[in-house]
């Protein structure tokens, strides 16, 4: 039996992806980041027999969180999402709590960088990174809240201590591939190679 049951699909006008997280032996999912229409996840989730219990939320940007009322008004979903964020929330996270979904436990890495509630979600062989880390690029720095020396910190105290074998599914679909490895992101991925937290900070603000 597989592991984990996994959908990941691309919605609205900027690429985001959204994604259902399945336990097969329980049939309850999670949503990762309903963005402007979840209903081809709830779709889905109703063709494989699942029910939607979890919605968890990567960081505030209206981009992410478009469709997260309307999803848990019609399935009862609570909101998970990390203290620091301004989404309605039923649960809020710090880092390294557990949410658990079925047989499944899925972990809160709090990454702030992109925005100050940034989180990913890790479950079995999977990391959801949000826009804390894209293919071959990362989350923009110069929004409100934005820190290019806390991205530093998670991407270099943090994400690249994570095993080579982590599958990074991003927020949006702006890389060559809908997701990648972990160890081949820190080889390929140039926001990932070695800079002292200066010189990241003044690569981040190069044209």
């Amino acid at each position: 039996m597989e592991d984990l049951i996994h959908e990941q699909r691309e919605v609205g006008p900027l690429a985001n992806f959204c994604y259902l997280i399945g336990d097969p032996a329980t049939r309850k999912a999670a949503v990762v980041d309903p963005s402007f229409d979840a209903r081809p996840l709830q779709g889905f989730a109703a063709e494989n027999g699942l029910t939607v219990e979890i919605i968890l939320v990567t960081h505030h940007h209206p981009d992410h969180i478009a469709d997260v009322e309307r999803l848990a008004d019609e399935t009862a979903a609570r909101v998970f999402a990390h203290r620091l964020s301004n989404v309605r929330k039923d649960v809020a996270l710090e880092d390294g709590d557990f949410v658990q979904l079925g047989e499944i436990r899925i972990k809160a890495l709090h990454t702030p960088g992109h925005s100050p509630d940034s989180t990913c979600y890790l479950a079995r062989n999977r990391i959801w990174t949000g826009d804390t880390l894209f293919i071959g690029e990362c989350g923009r720095v110069d929004l409100p809240g934005g820190s290019a020396a806390q991205l530093w910190e998670s991407f270099f105290t943090r994400i690249v201590h994570l095993p080579d074998e982590l599958v990074v599914f991003p927020g949006h679909n702006y890389g060559a591939t809908s997701s990648d490895t972990l160890g081949n992101q820190k080889r390929r991925n140039h926001t990932l190679q070695p800079r002292t937290k200066e010189e990241f900070v003044a690569f981040m603000a190069a044209p």
